[in-house]
């Protein structure tokens, strides 16, 4: 699943939050599965310090709603890559879900 982030946004975008929440639910009872986050930002002027500040918020943002929505904390990796990424949309989550 990728979500995608406004330029500057740290804020979970309103459309995410019901594909994260049907997301959780269906993992609720997986206990052998987890989920991976990887968040990314870019831009123009972003130095490689701000980006990956800003893809931590965003990671931060994603895994708060999870837990929010029933997930346990331990169940949910978080990676702040920043801008090491050339694929487009540059300002994204990734969340992959990954067998333990």
């Amino acid at each position: 699943m990728r979500l995608e982030f406004a330029p500057d946004a740290t804020k979970l975008p309103s459309p995410s939050r019901d594909r994260l929440a049907s997301l959780a639910k269906r993992l609720a009872d997986q206990k052998d599965l987890r989920l991976q986050l990887l968040a990314y930002a870019g831009g123009e002027g972003l130095s490689a310090s701000k980006a990956r500040r800003l893809s931590l918020s965003r990671a931060l943002a994603v895994r708060s709603f999870l837990i929010e929505s029933g997930l346990r904390s331990t169940r949910i990796d978080v990676r702040a890559l920043g801008n090491k990424t050339t694929e487009e949309p540059m300002n994204r989550v990734d969340v992959d879900v990954v067998e333990r």
